[in-house]
């Protein structure tokens, strides 16, 4: 006995293609998270989609199609893996002003932006009743920037921390 539309075991391949991309496309969207005003992870929710391709690339039989496309994603990833390292480690020269309590000594921010390996290259300091502003100019790799910040905040005599 044989299902009404259904010709003996096939079906429609471009059916089931559809549900793959869009479960995949589901599956990657909840790879994207935004931490700290940026996006992380699209690059994860792109090679499960990419791969995902692939796969439907191999069930319909194109194995020689599916092994180009799986050496051209492993090296753009390489690539991309390289460019990224080489792009944090990129010194950067970034304004930053910095809330701390009242007569705050500017040694102690010194010795906290260079034992992290920034340097200040530009400062201004205004005293308030409430509290002491640094404008400073910062330089030093990029990575470091979210490190410092960090550290920086964790201290009980900063109250505020703002890198442009």
């Amino acid at each position: 006995m044989s299902l009404p539309g259904i010709a003996g075991n096939a079906g429609d391949p471009a059916r089931v293609a559809a549900q793959i991309v869009s479960g995949i496309g589901f599956i990657g969207a909840g790879t994207i998270m935004q931490a700290r005003g940026t996006v992380i992870g699209l690059t994860s929710a792109a090679t499960i989609w990419v791969v995902a391709a692939i796969g439907i690339t191999i069930g319909a039989g194109f194995y020689v199609e599916a092994m180009g496309a799986g050496a051209l994603v492993t090296l753009v990833l390489t690539g991309l893996g390289t460019l990224e390292h080489k792009a944090r480690r990129a010194r950067r020269v970034l304004s930053c002003t910095i809330r701390a309590r009242p007569g705050f000594p500017e040694s102690d921010l010194e010795t906290i932006l260079g034992t992290s390996g920034i340097r200040i290259i530009g400062k201004r300091m205004f005293d308030h009743p409430e509290d002491r502003v640094f404008e400073l100019k910062l330089s030093g790799p990029a990575r470091q920037f979210d490190i410092v910040t960090e550290k920086l905040l964790t201290h009980e005599d900063i109250y505020g921390v703002h890198i442009d």
